[in-house]
Protein backbone atom coordinates (compact mmCIF):
# COMPACT_ATOMS: atom_id res chain seq x y z
CA UNK A 1 0.00 0.00 0.00
CA UNK A 2 2.89 2.34 0.76
CA UNK A 3 4.44 1.51 -2.60
CA UNK A 4 1.13 2.25 -4.30
CA UNK A 5 1.00 5.69 -2.67
CA UNK A 6 4.52 6.39 -3.89
CA UNK A 7 3.62 5.10 -7.36
CA UNK A 8 0.61 7.40 -7.54
CA UNK A 9 2.70 10.38 -6.46
CA UNK A 10 5.19 9.59 -9.22
CA UNK A 11 2.88 8.55 -12.06
CA UNK A 12 -0.62 9.75 -11.19
CA UNK A 13 -1.91 6.16 -11.39
CA UNK A 14 -3.93 5.07 -8.36
CA UNK A 15 -3.86 1.45 -7.14
CA UNK A 16 -6.35 0.27 -4.54
CA UNK A 17 -5.77 -2.98 -2.60
CA UNK A 18 -8.14 -5.42 -0.92
CA UNK A 19 -6.88 -7.77 1.79
CA UNK A 20 -7.46 -11.49 2.25
CA UNK A 21 -6.68 -13.89 5.07
CA UNK A 22 -3.61 -16.10 5.29
CA UNK A 23 -5.88 -19.12 4.81
CA UNK A 24 -7.30 -17.63 1.60
CA UNK A 25 -3.80 -16.81 0.39
CA UNK A 26 -2.84 -20.46 0.76
CA UNK A 27 -5.97 -21.97 -0.79
CA UNK A 28 -8.20 -19.54 -2.74
CA UNK A 29 -8.24 -20.09 -6.55
CA UNK A 30 -6.10 -17.52 -8.32
CA UNK A 31 -8.23 -17.80 -11.45
CA UNK A 32 -11.22 -16.39 -9.62
CA UNK A 33 -9.17 -13.47 -8.30
CA UNK A 34 -7.86 -12.74 -11.80
CA UNK A 35 -11.38 -11.98 -12.98
CA UNK A 36 -11.66 -9.13 -10.48
CA UNK A 37 -8.15 -7.76 -9.86
CA UNK A 38 -5.32 -6.43 -12.03
CA UNK A 39 -2.58 -7.27 -9.52
CA UNK A 40 -2.60 -10.31 -7.22
CA UNK A 41 -0.20 -11.45 -4.51
CA UNK A 42 0.20 -15.21 -4.97
CA UNK A 43 1.92 -18.28 -3.53
CA UNK A 44 4.32 -20.00 -5.94
CA UNK A 45 2.76 -23.50 -5.87
CA UNK A 46 -0.18 -22.02 -7.80
CA UNK A 47 1.90 -21.38 -10.92
CA UNK A 48 1.31 -24.75 -12.59
CA UNK A 49 -2.42 -24.21 -12.40
CA UNK A 50 -2.38 -20.57 -13.49
CA UNK A 51 -0.14 -21.40 -16.46
CA UNK A 52 -2.63 -24.04 -17.59
CA UNK A 53 -5.63 -21.80 -16.93
CA UNK A 54 -4.24 -18.76 -18.76
CA UNK A 55 -5.52 -16.36 -16.10
CA UNK A 56 -2.21 -14.59 -15.45
CA UNK A 57 -0.07 -12.65 -17.90
CA UNK A 58 3.49 -13.96 -18.48
CA UNK A 59 5.71 -11.17 -17.23
CA UNK A 60 8.56 -12.02 -19.58
CA UNK A 61 6.31 -10.66 -22.33
CA UNK A 62 5.60 -7.42 -20.48
CA UNK A 63 8.80 -6.51 -18.60
CA UNK A 64 12.17 -5.79 -20.24
CA UNK A 65 14.62 -8.69 -20.06
CA UNK A 66 17.27 -6.52 -18.42
CA UNK A 67 14.83 -5.60 -15.64
CA UNK A 68 13.92 -9.23 -15.04
CA UNK A 69 17.61 -10.16 -14.98
CA UNK A 70 18.23 -7.58 -12.27
CA UNK A 71 15.40 -8.94 -10.13
CA UNK A 72 16.57 -12.52 -10.69
CA UNK A 73 20.16 -11.61 -9.73
CA UNK A 74 18.89 -10.28 -6.39
CA UNK A 75 16.73 -13.27 -5.62
CA UNK A 76 17.04 -14.65 -2.10
CA UNK A 77 17.20 -18.42 -2.47
CA UNK A 78 14.76 -19.75 -5.05
CA UNK A 79 12.30 -16.88 -4.71
CA UNK A 80 12.52 -15.71 -8.33
CA UNK A 81 12.79 -19.22 -9.75
CA UNK A 82 9.71 -20.32 -7.82
CA UNK A 83 7.44 -18.25 -10.08
CA UNK A 84 8.96 -19.54 -13.33
CA UNK A 85 7.06 -22.36 -14.98
CA UNK A 86 6.66 -23.74 -18.51
CA UNK A 87 9.18 -21.23 -19.86
CA UNK A 88 7.50 -18.12 -18.44
CA UNK A 89 7.71 -15.86 -15.39
CA UNK A 90 4.28 -15.69 -13.75
CA UNK A 91 5.07 -13.41 -10.79
CA UNK A 92 7.90 -11.36 -9.31
CA UNK A 93 9.03 -11.97 -5.73
CA UNK A 94 8.14 -9.21 -3.29
CA UNK A 95 8.45 -11.25 -0.07
CA UNK A 96 10.97 -14.02 0.66
CA UNK A 97 10.27 -16.60 3.33
CA UNK A 98 10.80 -20.20 4.34
CA UNK A 99 10.38 -22.08 7.56
CA UNK A 100 12.96 -20.67 9.99
CA UNK A 101 13.34 -20.60 13.78
CA UNK A 102 11.66 -18.06 16.07
CA UNK A 103 12.78 -17.60 19.68
CA UNK A 104 12.21 -15.22 22.57
CA UNK A 105 15.25 -13.72 24.33
CA UNK A 106 14.95 -14.02 28.09
CA UNK A 107 13.11 -17.33 27.84
CA UNK A 108 16.11 -19.08 26.34
CA UNK A 109 19.63 -17.62 26.10
CA UNK A 110 20.10 -18.26 22.37
CA UNK A 111 18.44 -19.98 19.43
CA UNK A 112 18.57 -23.77 19.32
CA UNK A 113 21.24 -24.98 16.93
CA UNK A 114 20.81 -28.78 17.11
CA UNK A 115 17.51 -30.63 16.76
CA UNK A 116 18.26 -32.88 19.73
CA UNK A 117 18.61 -29.81 21.96
CA UNK A 118 14.86 -29.25 21.62
CA UNK A 119 14.15 -32.24 23.85
CA UNK A 120 14.43 -30.57 27.29
CA UNK A 121 12.44 -27.60 26.03
CA UNK A 122 9.74 -29.93 24.70
CA UNK A 123 9.58 -31.69 28.04
CA UNK A 124 9.14 -28.33 29.78
CA UNK A 125 6.34 -27.17 27.45
CA UNK A 126 8.46 -24.39 25.92
CA UNK A 127 8.15 -25.39 22.22
CA UNK A 128 5.37 -24.68 19.71
CA UNK A 129 4.99 -25.66 16.05
CA UNK A 130 1.98 -24.51 13.98
CA UNK A 131 0.08 -27.58 12.80
CA UNK A 132 -3.01 -26.06 11.22
CA UNK A 133 -3.21 -27.16 7.57
CA UNK A 134 -1.01 -26.86 5.57
CA UNK A 135 1.72 -26.15 8.14
CA UNK A 136 2.10 -29.70 9.42
CA UNK A 137 2.85 -30.78 5.87
CA UNK A 138 5.32 -27.91 5.44
CA UNK A 139 7.17 -29.11 8.55
CA UNK A 140 7.27 -32.66 7.20
CA UNK A 141 8.82 -31.30 4.01
CA UNK A 142 11.38 -29.38 6.07
CA UNK A 143 12.26 -32.37 8.25
CA UNK A 144 12.89 -34.44 5.13
CA UNK A 145 15.34 -31.86 3.79
CA UNK A 146 17.10 -31.53 7.14
CA UNK A 147 17.48 -35.31 7.29
CA UNK A 148 19.72 -35.07 4.27
CA UNK A 149 17.61 -36.06 1.29
CA UNK A 150 15.58 -34.11 -1.19
CA UNK A 151 12.05 -34.89 -2.26
CA UNK A 152 11.88 -35.51 -6.01
CA UNK A 153 8.90 -33.54 -7.26
CA UNK A 154 8.95 -35.43 -10.59
CA UNK A 155 8.77 -38.88 -9.00
CA UNK A 156 5.53 -40.83 -8.80
CA UNK A 157 5.98 -41.07 -5.02
CA UNK A 158 6.97 -37.79 -3.40
CA UNK A 159 8.03 -39.44 -0.13
CA UNK A 160 10.77 -42.11 -0.39
CA UNK A 161 11.31 -44.82 2.21
CA UNK A 162 13.79 -42.71 4.18
CA UNK A 163 11.06 -40.12 4.83
CA UNK A 164 9.84 -42.43 7.60
CA UNK A 165 12.39 -40.93 9.99
CA UNK A 166 11.12 -37.41 9.24
CA UNK A 167 7.53 -38.50 9.81
CA UNK A 168 8.46 -40.09 13.13
CA UNK A 169 10.15 -36.87 14.26
CA UNK A 170 7.07 -34.86 13.33
CA UNK A 171 4.80 -37.34 15.11
CA UNK A 172 6.94 -37.02 18.25
CA UNK A 173 6.86 -33.22 18.03
CA UNK A 174 3.09 -33.17 17.57
CA UNK A 175 2.60 -35.48 20.56
CA UNK A 176 4.84 -33.39 22.80
CA UNK A 177 3.45 -29.88 22.22
CA UNK A 178 0.22 -28.22 23.33
CA UNK A 179 -2.74 -29.62 21.32
CA UNK A 180 -3.70 -26.01 20.58
CA UNK A 181 -1.12 -26.28 17.80
CA UNK A 182 -3.67 -28.09 15.62
CA UNK A 183 -5.65 -24.87 15.27
CA UNK A 184 -2.66 -22.53 14.96
CA UNK A 185 -1.04 -21.06 11.86
CA UNK A 186 2.25 -19.11 12.16
CA UNK A 187 0.52 -15.83 13.00
CA UNK A 188 -1.39 -17.47 15.85
CA UNK A 189 1.86 -18.92 17.20
CA UNK A 190 3.60 -15.55 17.04
CA UNK A 191 0.70 -13.87 18.82
CA UNK A 192 0.98 -16.47 21.58
CA UNK A 193 4.77 -16.13 21.82
CA UNK A 194 4.52 -12.34 22.06
CA UNK A 195 2.31 -12.55 25.15
CA UNK A 196 4.55 -11.62 28.13
CA UNK A 197 2.95 -14.44 30.16
CA UNK A 198 3.54 -17.09 27.50
CA UNK A 199 5.86 -20.02 28.30
CA UNK A 200 6.67 -20.54 24.60
CA UNK A 201 10.37 -19.97 24.09
CA UNK A 202 10.96 -21.34 20.60
CA UNK A 203 9.15 -22.28 17.40
CA UNK A 204 11.80 -24.31 15.56
CA UNK A 205 9.93 -24.64 12.24
CA UNK A 206 7.76 -21.68 11.33
CA UNK A 207 7.46 -19.23 8.45
CA UNK A 208 9.20 -16.00 9.37
CA UNK A 209 7.16 -12.81 9.74
CA UNK A 210 9.45 -9.83 10.16
CA UNK A 211 6.83 -7.65 11.86
CA UNK A 212 7.32 -9.61 15.08
CA UNK A 213 11.06 -8.82 15.02
CA UNK A 214 10.39 -5.08 15.23
CA UNK A 215 10.52 -3.46 18.66
CA UNK A 216 7.11 -2.20 19.72
CA UNK A 217 5.06 -4.29 17.29
CA UNK A 218 3.95 -6.51 20.18
CA UNK A 219 4.63 -6.62 23.93
CA UNK A 220 7.56 -8.99 23.42
CA UNK A 221 9.91 -8.84 20.45
CA UNK A 222 10.59 -12.18 18.78
CA UNK A 223 14.00 -12.98 17.29
CA UNK A 224 14.70 -15.26 14.36
CA UNK A 225 17.47 -17.66 13.39
CA UNK A 226 18.35 -20.54 11.12
CA UNK A 227 16.45 -23.74 11.89
CA UNK A 228 17.94 -26.38 14.23
CA UNK A 229 19.90 -28.93 12.21
CA UNK A 230 20.55 -32.65 12.31
CA UNK A 231 23.93 -32.45 10.62
CA UNK A 232 25.70 -29.22 9.74
CA UNK A 233 23.50 -27.15 7.39
CA UNK A 234 19.92 -25.80 7.48
CA UNK A 235 19.10 -27.45 4.15
CA UNK A 236 15.68 -28.06 2.69
CA UNK A 237 13.05 -26.15 4.65
CA UNK A 238 9.93 -25.45 2.61
CA UNK A 239 10.20 -22.23 0.61
CA UNK A 240 7.33 -19.78 1.01
CA UNK A 241 7.16 -16.07 0.28
CA UNK A 242 4.90 -14.15 -2.07
CA UNK A 243 5.00 -12.95 -5.64
CA UNK A 244 3.18 -10.13 -7.39
CA UNK A 245 1.29 -11.38 -10.45
CA UNK A 246 -0.63 -9.59 -13.20
CA UNK A 247 -4.05 -10.70 -14.40
CA UNK A 248 -4.30 -11.56 -18.08
CA UNK A 249 -7.94 -10.46 -17.93
CA UNK A 250 -7.42 -6.86 -16.82
CA UNK A 251 -7.68 -3.70 -18.89
CA UNK A 252 -3.98 -2.79 -18.74
CA UNK A 253 -1.64 -5.73 -18.06
CA UNK A 254 1.37 -3.70 -19.27
CA UNK A 255 0.70 -0.93 -16.76
CA UNK A 256 0.21 -3.43 -13.95
CA UNK A 257 3.47 -5.16 -14.92
CA UNK A 258 5.37 -1.86 -14.73
CA UNK A 259 4.25 -1.46 -11.14
CA UNK A 260 5.10 -5.10 -10.28
CA UNK A 261 8.63 -4.76 -11.67
CA UNK A 262 9.16 -1.48 -9.81
CA UNK A 263 8.08 -2.95 -6.48
CA UNK A 264 10.28 -6.05 -6.98
CA UNK A 265 13.40 -4.01 -7.78
CA UNK A 266 16.29 -3.88 -5.34
CA UNK A 267 16.18 -0.17 -4.52
CA UNK A 268 12.49 -0.07 -3.66
CA UNK A 269 12.68 -3.34 -1.74
CA UNK A 270 15.50 -1.92 0.39
CA UNK A 271 14.39 1.67 0.82
CA UNK A 272 10.59 1.55 0.91
CA UNK A 273 9.31 -2.00 1.39
CA UNK A 274 11.58 -2.75 4.35
CA UNK A 275 11.05 0.68 5.94
CA UNK A 276 7.27 0.33 5.69
CA UNK A 277 7.23 -3.00 7.51
CA UNK A 278 7.30 -5.31 4.50
CA UNK A 279 9.48 -8.38 4.23
CA UNK A 280 11.61 -7.89 1.08
CA UNK A 281 12.60 -10.58 -1.37
CA UNK A 282 15.64 -8.80 -2.81
CA UNK A 283 19.20 -9.35 -1.58
CA UNK A 284 19.86 -5.60 -1.53
CA UNK A 285 17.48 -5.40 1.41
CA UNK A 286 18.57 -8.65 3.07
CA UNK A 287 22.18 -7.49 3.25
CA UNK A 288 21.53 -3.89 4.25
CA UNK A 289 22.81 -2.80 7.67
CA UNK A 290 19.89 -0.49 8.40
CA UNK A 291 17.27 -3.04 7.39
CA UNK A 292 18.85 -5.61 9.70
CA UNK A 293 19.36 -3.17 12.56
CA UNK A 294 15.63 -2.38 12.60
CA UNK A 295 14.72 -6.08 12.85
CA UNK A 296 17.33 -7.56 15.21
CA UNK A 297 19.14 -9.11 12.22
CA UNK A 298 16.03 -10.98 11.04
CA UNK A 299 17.49 -11.22 7.52
CA UNK A 300 21.12 -12.06 8.21
CA UNK A 301 20.15 -14.51 10.94
CA UNK A 302 17.96 -16.59 8.62
CA UNK A 303 19.72 -16.14 5.26
CA UNK A 304 21.42 -19.57 5.22
CA UNK A 305 18.07 -21.27 5.71
CA UNK A 306 16.45 -19.20 2.94
CA UNK A 307 19.25 -19.76 0.46
CA UNK A 308 19.01 -23.54 0.93
CA UNK A 309 15.22 -23.83 1.04
CA UNK A 310 13.34 -26.47 -0.96
CA UNK A 311 11.06 -25.57 -3.84
CA UNK A 312 7.71 -27.31 -3.50
CA UNK A 313 5.96 -29.03 -6.43
CA UNK A 314 4.13 -26.60 -8.69
CA UNK A 315 2.33 -28.81 -11.22
CA UNK A 316 -1.32 -28.25 -12.07
CA UNK A 317 -2.95 -30.37 -9.38
CA UNK A 318 -0.46 -29.71 -6.59
CA UNK A 319 -2.68 -27.31 -4.66
CA UNK A 320 -5.41 -29.94 -4.39
CA UNK A 321 -2.75 -32.38 -3.18
CA UNK A 322 -1.44 -29.91 -0.60
CA UNK A 323 -4.90 -29.44 0.85
CA UNK A 324 -5.83 -33.14 0.89
CA UNK A 325 -2.40 -34.26 2.11
CA UNK A 326 -2.36 -31.69 4.91
CA UNK A 327 -5.62 -33.03 6.32
CA UNK A 328 -4.63 -36.67 5.78
CA UNK A 329 -1.33 -36.03 7.58
CA UNK A 330 -3.15 -34.42 10.51
CA UNK A 331 -5.38 -37.48 10.74
CA UNK A 332 -2.34 -39.78 10.73
CA UNK A 333 -0.50 -37.77 13.38
CA UNK A 334 -3.51 -37.52 15.67
CA UNK A 335 -4.10 -41.27 15.44
CA UNK A 336 -0.43 -42.13 15.81
CA UNK A 337 -0.29 -44.02 12.51
CA UNK A 338 2.93 -45.69 11.48
CA UNK A 339 5.16 -43.95 8.99
CA UNK A 340 4.57 -46.76 6.49
CA UNK A 341 0.80 -46.28 6.47
CA UNK A 342 0.85 -42.49 6.60
CA UNK A 343 3.42 -42.02 3.83
CA UNK A 344 1.68 -44.59 1.62
CA UNK A 345 -1.52 -42.56 1.91
CA UNK A 346 0.30 -39.32 1.09
CA UNK A 347 2.03 -40.89 -1.91
CA UNK A 348 -1.30 -42.15 -3.22
CA UNK A 349 -2.66 -38.61 -3.08
CA UNK A 350 0.46 -37.32 -4.85
CA UNK A 351 0.14 -39.83 -7.69
CA UNK A 352 -3.48 -38.83 -8.12
CA UNK A 353 -2.52 -35.14 -8.27
CA UNK A 354 -0.17 -35.81 -11.18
Amino acid sequence: MAASRAWEAETGEAITWDRRSLQDFETFPVGELARHYDLIVIDHPHVGHVAAAGCLAPLDGLVAESVLEGIAAGSVGGSYESYRWAGHQWALPIDAASQVQAWVPGRIPAPVTRFEDLQPLLAAGRVMVPLRAPHGLMTLFSLCGLAGFGLDVEAQDLFPVQAAAAYDRLRDLAAAIDPAAWSMDPIAVFEAMADPASPIAVAPFIYGYVSYARDGFRSRTIHFADVPVFNTQPVGTALGGTGLAVSALGDDPSGAARFAAWVAGGALQRDLVAAEGGQPAHAEAWGDDGVNRATHDFYRATRRTLDQAWLRPRHDGYMAFQDAASHRLEEALRRGETATDALAALNTLYRQSR
